[in-house]
């Protein structure tokens, strides 16, 4: 996108800000210098001719700064390797007073050029000073990413009584342990005094680092990392036979749209496969509550990503009435943070300052923080309607708006430091995703903000 006329004035204004606060800095240095040189007591030439001879200091180290690039740098997010640059421009200009000294030794032109020992002590205190305002200046300016701010709206709050007495006592199997959404109902469902918990993830460094936190955190269940894919349905059956899980939280699935459209087969194995397997184990162990994690991509879904979640829905759905595990699902929208996600790709093209990329001016996706995500899915966890639950998350977020707020609170201003692009719609993908939650296509619950889709 190009810059709109506000964003040029923004720009200029903003560098003409720059070189009003790097005269200033520069000029308290530069008569520092003499105080420093000259013990606080005025020179012999008098404080009006040191100020002449600032002009002549201020315009090279200007034009030094100008010519190594330190005003095509953000001030506002400084970086240590940025201040090389600003090293060497302090270097140049005292170079150029030193060679302007030495051309016009004699006192009369006083005026023109500083002592050989003024230029010395100015080059240390000129560059410490430049430099040192900029970095303070970063350090002032820089915020977290507050996820409640990137959703434009209060984080919601659930009743967490309800999940505490289900999960109380109970063998709860989370698959998918160690990903974004399965690291953090471990971490919530230990915080229940389960009787034990059972991590079951396929990816070894995944699973250590979930089974290494819950460990340090000291929770009184007892906690088990088995490292199982769970589309080995013998495997799995000796981890049911085992350990007799009474609820399941399925969470383990591929959610990246782009990948999973290249990959249809190994997609329709894991989100399918996988979930028939784990469902019809179920049924034959005795579980008591079995929990689908799906995604708002499953209403009306044109990606295979949403069309295999929604047949994971529908496979979970259909066993319900054969026995007595209850089968439900939990729909919501993109999980701020979680791997995949838009807002990890933005953090890392900021940090790096190079052009966030966006697919669509219009496009806009519903967003949750994973404890909410993580709370809808134990509360979910803890009715009994065999359902699929949907999350009322507000207004969807537009992704440009997203990119905007996120460099914003980066300390950069948008087009201005770093510009946004737009890459295209990737197959798959819809500008807006749907999520009714009217009364033509949903029932509202007793617990505020969870709906029953009809």
């Amino acid at each position: 996108m190009t810059r709109s006329r506000e964003a040029w004035l923004k720009f200029f204004l903003t560098r003409a800000a720059g070189l009003v606060i790097d005269a200033v800095v520069l000029g308290g240095a530069y008569f520092a210098s003499f105080l420093l040189r000259f013990d606080f007591v005025e020179p012999r030439w008098g404080w009006r001719v040191v100020a002449l001879s600032f002009a002549p200091v201020l315009a090279l180290h200007l034009a030094a700064m100008f010519a190594c690039g330190c005003y095509r740098m953000s001030w506002r997010r400084t970086r240590l390797v940025d201040v090389p640059w600003y090293v060497i421009a302090a270097a140049s200009a005292c170079a150029a007073m030193t060679a302007l000294r030495f051309l016009t030794p004699v006192e009369s032109y006083m005026h023109l050029r500083p002592p050989y020992s003024i230029t010395l002590i100015s080059f240390v205190l000129c560059a410490a000073g430049v430099v040192g305002w900029r970095l303070l200046w970063t350090w002032c300016s820089r915020s977290l990413v507050r996820e409640e701010r990137l959703i434009a709206r209060g984080e919601r709050t659930m009743d967490s009584e309800p999940v505490l007495r289900f999960l109380r006592g109970k063998t709860v199997m989370v698959t998918g342990a160690g990903g974004s959404i399965g690291s953090e109902i471990v971490r919530q469902v230990v915080r229940a005094s389960p009787k034990e918990v059972l991590m079951v993830e396929r990816g070894e460094n995944a699973l250590y680092e979930i089974d290494r936190e819950i460990r340090q955190l000291g929770a009184s269940a007892s906690v088990k990392p088995l490292m199982v894919d769970v589309n080995d349905r013998e495997r799995m059956d000796a981890v049911f036979e085992e350990s007799r899980p009474q609820v399941v939280l399925h969470a383990a699935a591929y959610k990246h749209v782009p990948m999973v459209e290249m990959n249809p087969q190994e997609g329709e194995r894991n989100n399918v496969g996988a979930t028939r397997i784990l469902a019809e184990l179920s049924l034959k162990h005795g579980v008591s509550r079995f929990v689908l994690i799906s995604t708002d991509k499953a209403v009306n879904p044109i990606s295979v990503m949403g069309r295999t979640k929604r047949a994971a829905e529908e496979t979970v759905m259909a066993l319900n009435g054969e026995s007595g595990t209850s089968f439900c699902a939990v729909r919501f929208g993109n999980v701020l943070g979680s791997s995949g996600s838009v807002v990890p790709l933005f953090r890392e093209q900021i940090a790096a300052r190079r052009p966030v990329t966006v697919t669509h001016p219009a496009m806009k996706r519903y967003f949750m923080t994973v404890h909410e995500a993580v709370g809808l899915v134990l509360q979910a966890a803890s009715r009994s309607e065999k359902a699929i639950y949907t999350l009322d998350m507000g207004k969807s977020v537009g992704i440009l708006d997203l990119a905007e707020e996120m460099i914003q609170q980066a300390g950069y201003k948008p087009y201005v430091d770093i510009p946004i692009v737009f890459t295209g719609v990737r197959p798959g993908e819809k500008i807006e995703e749907e999520l009714d939650i009217s009364e033509k296509s949903c029932y509202k619950t007793d617990m505020a903000k969870i709906y029953i889709t009809k």
